[in-house]
């Protein structure tokens, strides 16, 4: 092992592009041309936006993934260079076309209070083409870059359909190599909670579900139930509750924390971003109540405008909202 880390956090996950339509944005076929109020092309992905709020907020972060050789990978990798995120494990494969996502979101910016990966603000429909999205491998995973970070963050699991069945091998090996390791499932297309996923969480050293995915995870309805059954099998299990803020187990500790009152622009990546946070307190050995109201700061304050990464707070600007 080295004796040195160069980076805080290698993030390993899905990269692609969010196109983002406001207005009156529903299609009219039969060649109804309709003009919207506003479009964006910014990055997207779960884990590409983690990786840009972890960054935010000082830590040292690297970025493996696959995109195409085309113009929205290298739009995306330009992206996370501008955030000095270290960009050597992205693979760009001419092969293949960089995952797009098209969000129809209607054009009201009125919204209303604002928590981690709140459900408040606009309503959205969502077109996505997978692309790279599900192509990373492990055998294209750049073992030496992993080597050189403290801590492994995987984001959208069950996209990841080629690297899914290699994820215990994968986090076995961060082990041995001293990284702790987090995983964000996200929302499982198929609604089966499966692919493997027991094995890979009972490798996990922090679990980040939104309420949703925790429930659906465990097989409980209940949260406090599916909170306190998924935390007899990983050692730090932190939740996004939308609007109602945070909660989050270790051992038989739990915590809870309130969102801050911020106007809703657009809730895209507020869950990631709320990832960010807690894992800043996680490896700066954090109470595990102080490390939840970090995330839940950082999550809403993403929401202040439109797309996942433009919101997102530096450090100081976290703090000063944390202390308060």
């Amino acid at each position: 092992m080295p004796a040195t880390r160069d980076f805080d956090i290698v993030v390993v996950g899905e990269l692609n592009g969010d196109l983002l339509l406001r207005g009156d944005v529903t299609p009219v076929f039969g060649q109804v041309e309709k003009l919207i109020d506003d479009a964006t092309l910014t990055l997207g992905s779960s884990s590409g936006i983690f990786a840009c709020g972890a960054a935010s907020l000082g830590l040292r972060v690297a970025f493996i993934g696959k995109v195409g050789d085309d113009v929205f990978g290298r739009f995306l990798k330009s992206e996370l260079n501008a955030k000095g995120i270290d960009t050597t494990g992205l693979v760009m494969d001419p092969a293949i076309k960089t995952g797009l996502t098209v969000i129809f979101s209607h054009g009201t910016t009125k919204g209303g209070s604002s928590g981690a990966g709140s459900g408040a603000g606009d309503d959205r429909a969502l077109l996505t083409y997978p692309g790279s999205i599900a192509a990373l491998r492990f055998a294209e995973v750049d073992q030496a870059l992993l080597a050189r970070a403290r801590h492994l963050h995987m984001g959208s699991y069950f996209m990841l359909t080629e690297l899914r069945p290699d994820v215990p091998a994968f986090f076995d090996l961060a082990h041995r190599l001293g990284l702790t390791v987090s995983i964000d499932t996200n929302y499982d297309p198929t609604e089966q909670w499966d692919g493997g996923l027991a094995e890979a969480l009972k490798r996990a050293d922090v679990f980040l579900p939104n309420e949703t995915e925790l429930c659906a995870v465990a097989r409980l309805a209940d949260p406090a139930a599916a909170l306190e059954s998924m935390a007899g099998s990983v050692p730090t299990v932190a939740v996004k509750l939308g609007a109602r803020g945070g909660l989050a187990q270790r051992g038989e500790e739990r915590a809870q924390a309130a969102p801050l009152p911020v106007k809703v622009i657009d809730t895209t990546g507020a869950g990631d971003t709320f990832d960010g946070g807690f894992l800043y307190g996680y490896l700066a050995g954090w109470p595990l109540g102080r490390a939840l109201r970090l995330a839940c700061v950082c999550g809403s304050l993403s929401t202040r405008t439109t797309g996942g990464t433009t919101g997102q707070p530096s450090l100081a600007e976290a703090l000063t909202y944390l202390n308060e």
